[in-house]
């Protein structure tokens, strides 16, 4: 069984320049807010691979992988949507070496993996959630979920109210 960590110490594997390790933790993610949308983060302790490379000086090389489950209304039709989430990021700490070298996620020698594995199933996430890949969504005049009502669902169209002016215009 994986060990539960949120934060992880570094330092304590005491690793040379080019020394590397994987271990397997187990980290909890908290659910999700996207577009005004609760989605809880299945299961809620996820495990990990973490495989940690020390570069030179104090800095290190981070990659995390895991497969989880998002569970929350679809974007287009708000029924369940329940999409699989691969994230594999990579990260480096290299204090000291320029702002784009120095890690969010990595102060004084401890990472936040729970920060850093909860912002990589944000970044992997889809540019919509859908229930299905060829979700239909609502009905823009009545609210119907085209997933369910078919192909025949429609509505007779009114005049555009943009050219209503226009029938007020009198030729005498």
């Amino acid at each position: 069984m994986a060990l539960r960590t949120d934060t992880f110490d570094l330092s304590r594997l005491r690793l040379s320049s080019g020394e590397g390790r994987r271990l397997d933790l187990q980290v909890a993610i908290e659910p999700l807010e996207l577009g005004g949308e609760r989605y809880t983060v299945e299961p809620r302790r996820i495990d990990v691979c973490l495989d940690i490379s020390r570069t030179t000086g104090d800095g290190y090389a981070l990659r995390v992988r895991f497969r989880v489950g998002l569970r929350g209304p679809c974007m287009r039709c708000l029924s369940a949507a329940s999409p699989e989430i691969e994230v594999d990021a990579r990260d480096v700490s290299q204090p000291g070496a320029g702002e784009e070298l120095e890690s969010p996620y990595v102060v004084e020698g401890v990472l936040d993996l729970g920060a850093w594995a909860r912002d990589s199933v944000v970044l992997s996430l889809p540019t919509q959630l859908l229930c299905r890949p060829d979700c239909a969504g609502l009905c823009p005049f009545c609210g119907a979920d085209l997933n369910e009502s078919g192909p025949d669902h429609h509505h007779e169209s009114g005049p555009d109210p943009r050219w209503a002016g226009l029938s007020e215009v009198r030729f005498d």
